[in-house]
Order: C-alpha cells, then sequence, then structure tokens
C-alpha cells in the first residue's frame, strides 16, 4: 500500500493511572499490540501519557521522573519485536531543563525526541511552573537509557524507500499558536503531523477543537492525527474527554468516542500520495517562507495494510453533505456566468438545440434561471428542434414539451434534407453509417444553431459536458462548438443530479418530463433507432460507463493519480458493480481517449467553471496535443 501512497497511522488513548508510569507503560504496550495487529504503521499517545498531565508538583519529584524512565525502558523491551514506530508522550529531564516530550520508537530503539515549545500559563494551564520551553533548550542530543538521540523540535522522520512518507511531531498548545510548528514541519517535507494533547472539556470546546484540526490540515495539506488524553485524566477541577481525530487535508478521516473509561485505539490509512500532488499543485504552499534547518531520521515504516481502512466515492464529483445548497450553488455559478455574459452583450438573445437529452437539458434549465436573474423573458431563448435520422418520437416529444413549459420560443429545422444534399455532395453512399455520417448531422446541426444565431441577434449556448470533453465524445467544429458553454466543467453523472434536483422543486407538470428525459438511455441518436423506434446508438456502450469514467478523471486530474493507483481504487469502489477486467478494459479507454483528444479540448469556446476541474485551455488544463501515452498503458497491461 506504500506504493500507493496509503499509510495507515493510529491513536491510542490509554486508561491511565496517575502519577503511575510502569502502570501506564503496560496499558500503552497493550494498546500498541493491538495497533500492530489492525496493521498500523505510526501510532501516538496522548500528551505526557506515561505519568499523566495533571501531576502538577510532583514533577519535579526525582522519584516520578525515574519511574518514567523505567517505564520507557518496559515500552522498549516489549515492543522490539513489533513492526510499528511509536510516539510515547513523557516528561524529560535534560541536564537542567524539565521539557514536555514526545519520545520516538522503532524496534525497541530511541530514535529522535521532540520537546513542546509553547507552554501554556493562563486559565487553567500553568505549565511553566515545571516544564521549559523548547526555544530554551541549550542541546541538540541527549542521553537517554544509554543512548545518544537527537532531541529538537525540527525533526524529520522519513522511511527509506518511501520519502513521502515523513512525518513530525508537536505538542498540544503547539497547534494553538499563533505560528504552529507544524507550518515549518509541512514546508520541510512532513506529509503527516502527529499532536499529542491533553485538552480538557469545556461546553463548545470539541466543534472548536474540531475546527482547528481540520483548518491546520488543510492549511498544511498535511494528514493530521490528534489525540488527547481520556477520562481517567480528570481530577480537582478539570475534566478530559479523549479526543482522538484523524484529517486529511482537511477532511476528518476517523474519530473516537469521548468520555470512554477504558482505553481506545483509532486508526485508518492516509494518502499522503495525495497530499504531495496537492502540495506540487498549489504554488503558494511552495513560495511560503519557512525555516529549514531540518535534522532527518530515516525509519522504516510497515506495509502491512491488507485491506484499506477508507472508502472512495462511486460519484466523486456529486456532493455528499448540503446536497441542496451544493446543487442550488452550481446552478447559480452556470447561470452568473451566462447572466454576466448576457450583460456584456447587451442582453442579446439566447439559441440552444433541443434534442431531450440530459445535457440540453441542463443547458436549457441555466438559460432560464439566468434569464430570470436579468428579468427576461423566456420569449427571447430560441429552441431548436433539429429532427434527424436517428431522432426518436420519444427524445422529440420530451424537447418539445419541455420548452413549451417554461414558455420559450421553439423552432423545428429538420436536418435530414441538407444532410442527404452535402453526403451528395461529398459522394458518400446514403446508407453509410460511419463516423462521417454522424458528424455531417452534427456539424449541420451546428450551422442551423450560429446562422439562426445571426438572424435573431442571440448567441449559441453550447451544451457539452465535462465528460464529453475528457474524453472527446463530440464532433469538432459540431456540437464541440458554440459562443458560451454552461456545462463544460459538469461532468455526465452531476448533470443527471442537477436535472432531478431541479425536477423535485418544479410543477407537476415539468416534472413529468424531466423525468423522462432522465429515464431516457445516453445517446447522440445519429444512427438510426431500431425497428421499434427506440434508441439504438447508446453513448455507454460504445466508451463506457461515465460513472467510471467520471471517476478514473476525478482521480486522474485532481490528484494526479497513477493508471495503476486508478485502477487500485476503482476494484475496491466498483467490487460490486463491474469485474476486474471490465474496470481495466474502460481505463485503457480514457487513457486513450483522453491524450489523443486534447486538440479538441484547446480550441473549446469560453465556459464557466464550477468545480474543482475544469478542461479549459485558458484555465485549468494546458497539455500538448500531441503528449506519448505509451507508459500510461504500459503501466497499465503490467497490472
Amino acid at each position: 500500500m506504500l506504493e500507493y501512497g496509503f499509510v495507515r497511522v493510529g491513536a491510542i488513548v490509554n486508561k491511565l493511572v496517575l502519577a503511575s508510569p510502569v502502570d501506564n507503560a503496560k496499558e500503552i504496550v497493550k494498546m500498541i499490540r493491538k495497533a500492530d495487529k489492525e496493521g498500523v504503521s505510526i501510532v501516538t499517545t496522548p500528551e505526557l501519557a506515561l505519568t499523566g498531565y495533571t501531576c502538577g508538583d510532583l514533577f519535579l519529584q526525582d522519584e516520578l521522573l525515574e519511574e518514567v524512565e523505567k517505564a520507557l525502558s518496559i515500552i522498549l523491551e516489549d515492543t522490539k519485536d513489533l513492526d510499528i514506530i511509536s510516539i510515547i508522550g513523557m516528561p524529560l529531564r535534560c541536564n537542567n531543563q524539565l521539557l514536555n516530550t514526545a519520545v520516538v520508537i522503532e524496534k525497541g530503539n530511541i530514535v529522535g525526541i521532540v520537546p513542546k515549545s509553547y507552554i501554556p500559563n493562563y486559565s487553567e494551564f500553568y505549565e511553566k511552573r515545571w516544564f521549559t520551553s523548547s526555544f530554551d533548550l541549550k542541546y541538540c542530543e541527549i542521553n537517554l537509557l544509554g543512548t545518544v538521540v537527537p532531541i529538537s523540535t525540527k525533526l524529520l522522520f522519513r522511511d527509506k524507500k518511501y520519502r513521502e512518507v515523513t512525518f513530525a511531531i508537536e505538542i498540544c498548545e503547539d497547534l494553538w499558536s499563533v505560528f504552529p510548528p507544524s507550518n515549518n514541519h509541512a514546508l520541510n517535507g512532513a506529509s503527516i503531523i502527529f499532536n499529542l494533547s491533553s485538552s480538557n472539556e469545556i461546553v463548545g470546546k470539541d466543534s472548536y477543537r474540531r475546527n482547528l484540526v481540520s483548518m491546520q490540515s488543510a492549511k498544511t495539506l498535511s494528514g493530521y492525527v490528534y489525540v488527547s488524553s481520556g477520562i481517567m485524566e480528570s481530577t480537582s477541577d478539570l475534566v478530559f474527554g479523549g479526543a482522538s481525530l484523524i484529517y486529511e487535508n482537511g477532511k476528518l478521516l476517523k474519530s473516537n468516542k469521548r468520555f470512554e473509561i477504558e482505553s481506545n485505539l483509532i486508526y485508518t490509512d492516509i494518502d499522503v500520495k495525495r497530499l504531495i500532488n496537492e502540495r506540487c499543485r498549489n504554488s503558494s504552499f511552495a513560495g511560503s517562507f519557512y525555516d529549514g534547518d531540518y535534522k532527518v531520521i530515516e525509519v522504516n515504516v510497515s506495509d502491512r495494510i491488507k485491506n484499506l481502512d477508507r472508502s472512495y466515492k462511486m460519484y466523486p464529483f456529486i456532493p455528499t453533505n448540503d446536497k441542496e445548497k451544493r446543487f442550488e450553488e452550481i446552478l447559480e455559478i452556470q447561470s452568473s456566468g451566462l447572466a454576466r455574459r448576457l450583460i456584456h452583450l447587451n442582453n442579446t438573445k439566447c439559441v440552444i438545440g433541443m434534442s431531450g437529452g440530459l445535457d440540453s437539458t441542463l443547458a436549457f434549465l441555466v438559460i432560464v434561471r439566468a434569464f430570470r436573474k436579468l428579468e427576461r423573458d423566456n420569449k427571447d431563448i430560441i429552441c431548436i428542434t433539429m429532427p434527424g435520422f436517428g431522432t426518436t418520437d420519444r427524445t422529440y416529444k420530451n424537447a418539445i414539451s419541455l420548452v413549451k413549459e417554461y414558455g420559450a420560443t421553439l423552432k423545428e429545422i429538420s436536418i435530414k434534407e441538407a444532410s442527404l444534399l452535402h453526403m451528395k455532395d461529398i459522394g458518400l453512399n446514403e446508407n453509410d453509417r460511419s463516423i462521417t455520417y454522424e458528424n455531417i448531422q452534427a456539424r449541420e446541426r451546428t450551422q442551423i444553431l450560429m446562422d439562426v444565431a445571426n438572424m435573431v441577434g442571440g448567441i449559441v449556448i453550447g451544451t457539452g459536458d465535462l465528460s464529453e470533453l475528457a474524453l472527446g465524445w463530440c464532433t469538432y467544429n459540431g456540437d464541440h462548438m458554440s459562443m458560451y458553454s454552461v456545462n463544460s466543467s459538469i461532468p455526465k453523472t452531476l448533470v443527471r443530479y442537477l436535472i432531478e434536483w431541479v425536477k423535485d422543486n418544479s410543477t407537476d407538470k415539468r416534472k413529468k418530463v424531466l423525468q423522462d428525459i432522465l429515464d431516457t438511455p445516453i445517446s447522440p441518436e445519429l444512427l438510426p433507432p431500431d425497428e421499434a423506434g427506440n434508441i439504438l446508438q447508446k453513448t455507454e456502450s460504445f466508451i463506457g460507463p461515465y460513472v467510471l469514467h467520471d471517476f478514473y478523471l476525478y482521480h486522474f486530474l485532481r490528484y494526479g493519480a497513477s493508471v495503476k493507483k486508478m485502477y487500485f481504487l476503482a476494484k475496491i469502489t466498483f467490487k460490486d458493480n463491474f469485474t476486474s477486467n471490465e474496470i481495466k478494459k474502460w481505463l485503457t479507454v480514457f487513457i486513450k481517449r483522453f491524450f489523443t483528444q486534447q486538440f479538441k479540448r484547446n480550441s473549446i469556446p469560453d465556459g464557466v467553471k464550477v468545480g474543482s476541474i475544469s478542461l479549459s485551455p485558458r484555465g485549468d488544463l494546458r497539455m500538448p496535443s500531441d503528449a506519448n501515452y505509451e507508459s500510461w498503458l504500459k503501466e497499465l497491461e503490467e497490472i
């Protein structure tokens, strides 16, 4: 799994015995062994887990500090046979200073020690009574249990083979400071940050803490593992809840249930390759000021994940939370972009080809919304249905019904006679069913739209979507062309959801026609229907399921995923829907078409960007039309 960038990380909240390091060490070892059995590669405890955070003046007792070292030696001995890296929170005397530290252990050896930087001394916190800040640290090494080890806040722990797997540590208050150490950790290459904390509970603090961890994870483009002391830390005036949180680039992957008396463990898999890709494309991240004086400690991060402990959405473009709000926002972005263009053109008319399919339906609904925004009459929306050789009664009637329901202007112009004349002119047999036969019809329709737009003083609104542009599933200078495109960053899977949302918020008559459009198979209808008049040419039978292509497109462009990784993720995500051979077959189609069809994308019209992925050559995708894709296919063939 490390090959794909997945690292299993964990957080332990140990059932604490205050001021009893040996007892705590035994409990921690038990939980480390549990984490090891679950395939966790790196696990952390809370702050001062060997003693407890609330020991007060007992931190100044020799007896307690000597017991801490004894407890640490127990952990070293009892975990030396485990293939797991452990981070242990403990107090540590360093010559004339007492430090609050995180000790990193691998195979029974201490590999590095990170001290706390920001020592809180306000409200219920008064750590400065005992602990010294790392800013006052006079040494960079310490002899602990007979071994000289580095001690510094500027330590990076990096896997010897997979350099993307690099982690660093900060402790509790460090995160709450104005400039957390994790800022520099991330800028110096740490893809995962561990935070050992003792954060007491008061009303509302949990939400604030989650927001803080989420924002730091997002800001540093990192995986962030946060763990705090549990309920057995509670004493006198404070209660601790034992919050454990694991985030990736601001998104919560896993959390525990607070206020548990017994020890508990959470773990999940962080995708460090995704994080590194995000950093590489974010020039602001690389351009930030940072202190680069770090020491890198090489470690062996185990690779023992058998089953991935995270899932991926089958429909990555579809929002999962606040759907209604997100769909409304998407339509607002689309219609606002069009409205702005119409204002610039002095409120010109809009011309659109209506096929009765999904894409033209969404584009039409966007125009209607833009006209409402501009307080324009829908009569200035010129809708043209252009029956051809493959047009079925179902799509024809749906197109007409939809236009009438919204009070737009309807025109019908058949393309059959003009297409036959053109076939005759170029010497194409009218019984030919080649790509030329199909493209003649697509270009004839575009010519009609453009000419009518000239006649009425309007602009042609494009209907093609993101998925079609990615696959080049459009006729060059046919449906590929318009004067403004409103669907160009809406993938096919999202088109369907948006129409469904509009349908659910429509009158009964509109609901009926929109539902039938949703139920109609996707087709360009350029080949004649079957004998019963049903659609014979079905797009997904030829180029593959859009649900797969949209999945590939998302991971390929958004995160730069390799072909092998896309195949791996698709197998997990669609295990109940497609066979491995089908996934591989359509991934091959995706790669070939994506690379070979760039010349079409290089000349697409203006179109509003809606989501994180756009294929505009003026915006998000700058790619040569002649790029070689053999290495991608070779990697796929080797699977």
